[in-house]
């Protein structure tokens, strides 16, 4: 469902909403939308669709209670810091930032304007958060994933392919949060008996090359760390991994759903309709710095057995038997 018809559908809803007198009405009230996505990418839609479902039902309906202004930047950093500023100079009420960037960007703006992120990779070594507990400052929200994952993407690359000797790491090299989850890989990798080379997501060209080089006599792998770019670059990392016939693991299900063999990562829209509760608590008066930085509980795993056909791989039973998601 595209984000305009979505909207379309509340204010439809919002008709047969209870009527209220005037004196129990909140005031119209303003939330900026900083998105690390383009406005085009469904998953935009998506994350949107289930934040303003969530507020809905605390009772914050789009163009009724709420004024929202979304600003969709390119992943540059200059493009990042222009939407930022251009929320913060609306004078919103609390600001939704996705992504490590973003918050960083707003900070350097504001310590005034209240702001709810996801997608954030280890906010605390980050410097977003003085601690998850006490976030302090105008800033919290729910954090991506703590870096041990990364690990658990080299072990599942050697249950699927365990004749992989060599792997392509792709990564923002521009990112702390792309340095520390190469750092857990390099260790587990090591352990595994894995030769690692580097490649950035948003260079097609290096990609390809890198994983020509690897590929050998079918004991190359592929492993997709979680990063803006990346998700920007997903259909074309997928099909770069199809067309030389890689064993490939990505950070979100969203991957195997483009054809992507399989993924491994937190639930990404929970983060949405959780970010929901902490926006209604800030606007009902709540500050940033008394709601602890919450990071998630479950993860989600995804398989994609029309992937693994086409490469000829037998998904382990075992492992098929905990997949929480197949595509068949």
């Amino acid at each position: 469902m595209r984000r305009r018809d979505f909207i379309t559908l509340v204010g439809s809803a919002a008709i047969a909403w209870p009527v209220r007198s005037r004196a129990q009405q909140q005031a119209m009230r303003r939330i900026g939308l900083l998105m690390n996505l383009g406005p085009d990418d469904p998953e935009s839609d998506v994350r949107v669709s289930v934040l303003l479902k969530r507020l809905q039902e605390f009772g914050w309906i789009d163009g009724r209670d709420l004024q929202i202004e979304y600003r969709w930047p390119t992943a540059d950093a200059a493009s990042v810091r222009g939407g930022a500023a251009e929320l913060v100079a609306l004078a919103p009420n609390v600001i939704l930032a996705s992504g490590n960037l973003p918050v960083a960007a707003l900070q350097q703006i504001t310590s005034a304007v209240p702001v709810v992120f996801v997608n954030v990779i280890d906010p605390v070594g980050a410097g977003l958060v003085e601690s998850l507990a006490r976030p302090g400052g105008n800033t919290t929200g729910f954090a991506l994933f703590d870096y041990s994952i990364s690990g658990k993407w080299v072990e599942l690359l050697k249950q699927i392919a365990p004749q992989t000797t060599r792997a392509v790491v792709v990564r923002d090299a521009s990112s702390s949060a792309g340095i520390g989850q190469f750092a857990v890989i390099q260790a587990m990798a090591s352990s595994h008996g894995i030769d690692l080379r580097i490649s950035d997501p948003q260079n097609a060209s290096a990609l390809e090359r890198a994983i020509v080089a690897v590929k050998g006599d079918s004991n190359g792998g592929l492993i997709v760390t979680a990063s803006t770019p990346a998700t920007r670059n997903r259909n074309q990392i997928v099909s770069l991994a199809a067309k030389h016939r890689l064993p490939a693991i990505y950070p979100a299900h969203y991957f195997v759903i483009s054809g992507g063999l399989i993924s491994y990562g937190p639930r990404r829209l929970d983060q949405y309709r959780l970010a929901a509760t902490y926006l209604d608590r800030i606007l009902k008066g709540e500050k940033p710095a008394d709601l602890p930085v919450q990071v998630p509980t479950e993860y989600l795993l995804s398989v994609n057995l029309k992937t693994a056909q086409s490469l000829g791989i037998t998904i382990p039973p075992t492992l098929l038997a905990t997949a929480d998601e197949v595509i068949e």
